[in-house]
């Protein structure tokens, strides 16, 4: 929200030497967040006048357009004679009133203005456009001869010549630019900011809300809501013999300029301007052009709507719209229909008579917040009217938003005000909460008292009563307040939270992070020790994305958490594995010329049980009890913690030590055994299929847990159908594990291993098995029969060819024996040698080679 210093001053008398920056921190001290303050106009200095043009020469000869002009300054030059000007600018005539800069002015920028020579004349300042003002977007076409944003200023004839145009067209101003969260909705108008200002600074207000509004009567236009709910409240207004060549005044469109809006046109800035300062969106339909009563009902799936940005949409059924007899007429709340848009007021060829718009209805109504902001985010569609109503309006304030935009008509175009005052009202009770004098004082740590707790919350608009238990009836404008804790946080931030007690915890002793936090922090070392990079995603996903990876329906992965309010309509669940999310990444990445990618995330995702109950909330004035903490776990769903990654392009760069390798479905896997090491846990790798991996690249990585094998992650390289409709590069891997999991599979707190003194000894044996048989499977075979004496062993060497003949391949592996307690003899290792290549053939049918 912009907020004019000039504007804000209307409505708190503020004293005159308050800048920017002291409102600006006033307003940070009560919890606003002001991001910044602009100067207008700074560095601005005059002679800055209106000048009215007398003569206009065509210079021939340029390769551009230029016109030589004298223009009439009144007095303002010294001498009253017309001021010669060379002008590049061509949307002015003879006799239009325009803005001139006079030779020893500056603009801002430090643009210095003197007479100077050029295109053969010599210019004697220049005539100004809204860019070289710093004005900004000054291209409304009722207010400029068909320029736009850089043309040049053309005002209204009734300006005196020669008069200041730096005051005529508030060129130096403080605008404050402020970052208004979602709760704190009412400060999206003049109205809320003032009500701050004021409190702030212990100022009265004068409300622009307080006006004389006539009580409804039978004689307005019809209105029928069918939706009550979605539609608690309907104003509607109507004007007639408006005059179309009506034109917005000058002071009015600076102040939608400051605040960020562009002119329009009279009807349109008017609401707009009544928006901006009370808060009530607005909307104004051409009586004429609209067929019947106004009606306000849900939308009929498939209906369709061209609203006013001239983009046709097709309607939802969640949709609340305005209608007439020929259907949706304006997405409420949102955005009106183009068919009963305000027409531009247009001059007649022969006649010269400018026709336009002459009667409207204006609407102010009050929409469900909810409803509201879901039909914005599903149409895309971010109006400034949608903002406010998606984080609440004061329903209070309609009527008196309706009665300023007829009187401003009725002001500004000459329009007469229809008696007829239609209003639909669906009751509604003041709401109040219960809290006790002293909960602030208990939430802050900060004894308050009574009287400012009741002071405090007076001054936000609350009517209290009570002594040591408080009622209190919250304001209309504050849809926010609806718990004791936020009339606390009211107190809190109006007392200052710089003056809170800064309390460390003392946390006892002997405490610090648990094994599962550890365990956590060294997954991530571990991953990135091995090369990867982390890559933090956000939670949020679709059932889109699980159908690209090929994922079953029902499979445990589609059991999603969604979210009532999701931040997009297209990613409305939390996720459920973590593979997505990388994959995102990496792509992206590789878009963006980084082709050798190893990418991590640590995380948890979420799974829905089916069983999760409402939370209740807890008490903030004392630690929540084990009971209290334990209602709270049954409400939320499965959250394991996940580790994953994702690699593509090359695992090891090319060098003097020799050629590159590709990332593959090893290097997967191996990163599963990184993690697992870290939580003490041998993995036990078999052959699996599971999406979205290769059904022949894919590995189920296991662990043991009480004996019990239990399935903790899968690797391997993904399918390649998968790979094409997510356009990742070709033989991208991923790997994803159970950390919990893990946990549970590991022997607790990781120990430092015991080194022997002793020396090892090295037994190598090469056994020739069928090609279908795992290297996983001898290998476990030899551990097996290797007994208490094998320290570690390794695969070093697979040999296909000829002489092992067909469907055979070698395994050659390096077993190391130590004790702990005495220099094995050789005859002790190649004993345990046998003992494993025994056990290997046995199991798996394996041949020694010799």
């Amino acid at each position: 929200m912009r907020v004019p210093l000039s504007w804000l001053r209307e409505y708190v008398d503020l004293p005159a030497t308050e800048t920017g920056r002291d409102v600006q921190a006033k307003l940070i001290a009560v919890g606003l967040e002001v991001e910044t303050v602009e100067r207008l106009g700074e560095g601005l200095e005059g002679p800055l006048v209106v000048g009215q043009v007398l003569t206009i020469e065509e210079l021939e000869g340029f390769k551009k357009p230029i016109r030589f002009c004298t223009v009439d300054v009144g007095r303002a030059n010294g001498t009253g004679e017309p001021q010669e000007i060379v002008c590049g600018a061509r949307n002015f005539a003879v006799g239009d009133k325009v803005v001139v800069v006079l030779p020893g002015a500056v603009l801002p920028g430090d643009f210095k203005i003197a007479a100077r020579k050029t295109y053969g004349k010599t210019s004697h300042g220049m005539i100004c456009s809204g860019d070289e003002l710093g004005m900004g977007d000054w291209g409304s076409p009722q207010t400029e001869s068909g320029g736009g944003t850089h043309g040049i200023i053309v005002l209204p004839p009734e300006y005196e010549v020669g008069s200041d145009a730096i005051e005529l067209l508030e060129l130096v101003d403080e605008v404050l630019d402020i970052a208004v969260t979602p709760d704190r909705g009412y400060c999206l108008s003049m109205r809320g900011v003032a009500r701050e200002t004021a409190t702030a600074y212990g100022l009265p207000l004068r409300d622009p809300a307080l006006l004389d509004v006539p009580p409804p009567n039978a004689g307005g236009y019809p209105v029928q809501v069918s939706d009550p709910l979605g539609c608690d409240r309907f104003t509607a207004r109507t004007v007639a013999g408006l005059e179309p060549e009506a034109r917005t005044p000058l002071w009015m469109q600076r102040r939608l300029q400051k605040a960020g809006m562009r002119p329009v046109s009279l009807a349109v800035d008017i609401t707009n301007y009544v928006m901006l300062e009370l808060g009530q969106p607005l909307h104004a339909y051409d009586r004429t052009t609209v067929a019947g009563p106004i009606g306000v009902r849900r939308a009929t799936p498939g209906e369709r709507l061209t609203t006013l940005d001239g983009t046709k949409r097709v309607l939802d059924a969640a949709d609340l719209v305005i209608t007439d007899n020929r259907g949706p007429i304006g997405l409420a709340g949102v955005m009106g229909g183009a068919n009963t848009e305000i027409a531009a007021a247009v001059a007649d060829p022969g006649t010269g008579r400018m026709s336009g718009t002459t009667d409207v209805v204006i609407e102010a109504a009050h929409f469900d917040a909810l409803s509201i902001a879901r039909t914005a985010r599903r149409h895309k569609l971010s109006s400034e009217a949608a903002k406010r109503f998606e984080r609440g309006v004061d329903p209070e304030a309609a009527s008196a938003a309706a009665q300023r935009a007829v009187d401003l008509l009725v002001l500004l175009a000459g329009g007469t005000a229809e008696e007829g005052v239609t209003e639909i009202v669906t009751p509604r009770g003041p709401r109040t909460i219960t809290v006790s004098a002293d909960h602030p004082d208990k939430v802050a740590g900060v004894a308050y008292g009574r009287e400012t707790v009741v002071r405090r919350l007076q001054q936000v608009g609350c009517d209290v009563y009570g002594q040591d238990e408080l009622v209190v009836t919250v304001p209309s404008w504050r849809p926010d307040l609806s718990e004791p804790n936020d009339l606390a946080e009211e107190v809190i931030r109006l007392e200052g939270y710089e003056n809170l007690p800064s309390t460390l915890p003392k946390p006892p002793a002997g405490r610090g992070l648990t094994e599962r936090q550890r365990l956590h922090r060294r997954v991530g070392r571990a991953l990135a020790g091995a090369g990867y990079v982390e890559a933090l995603n956000y939670p949020f996903t679709g059932s889109h994305v699980l159908d690209q990876l090929g994922i079953e329906q029902d499979d445990p992965r589609r059991a999603a958490v969604t979210l009532v309010n999701p931040l997009s309509d297209e990613e409305p669940d939390l996720r459920t594995t973590l593979i997505p999310g990388l994959l995102n990444a990496l792509r992206r990445n590789h878009g963006r010329g980084s082709h050798d990618l190893a990418l991590f995330e640590t995380g948890p995702v979420f799974r829905a049980t089916g069983d999760e109950k409402p939370a209740t909330r807890l008490v903030v004035d004392r630690r929540p009890t084990d009971d209290e903490i334990a209602s709270l776990d049954v409400s939320l769903p499965q959250q394991p913690r996940r580790a994953a990654v994702v690699l593509a392009g090359g695992r090891e760069q090319a060098g003097w030590w020799g050629g590159a390798r590709p990332a593959i479905w090893a290097d997967a896997i191996e990163a599963g055994r990184t993690v697992a090491r870290e939580a003490g846990v041998e993995l036990i790798v078999r052959q699996d299929q599971h999406a979205p991996f290769h059904p022949g690249r894919c590995a189920a990585l296991l662990a043991l847990v009480d004996g019990e094998e239990i399935l903790v992650g899968n690797a391997g390289e993904l399918h390649p159908r998968v790979i094409k409709t997510l356009a990742l590069p070709e033989r991208t891997c991923a790997m994803e594990i159970d950390l919990d999991r893990l946990e549970r599979a590991g022997a607790g707190a990781l120990r430092a291993p015991k080194i022997s003194a002793f020396p090892v000894a090295t037994q190598d044996v090469a056994l020739v098995v069928e090609d279908t048989v795992p290297a996983a499977e001898v290998e476990s075979a030899l551990r097996d029969g290797a007994g208490e004496l094998l320290e570690s062993l390794r695969l070093f060497d697979v040999f296909t060819g000829e002489q092992l003949g067909a469907g055979k391949k070698s395994l050659a592996y390096a077993l190391r024996f130590r004790a702990a307690d005495r220099t094995l003899t050789a005859e002790e290792a190649s004993t345990a040698r046998d003992a494993a290549v025994a056990t290997a053939v046995e199991r798996t049918g394996a041949v020694l080679r010799g």
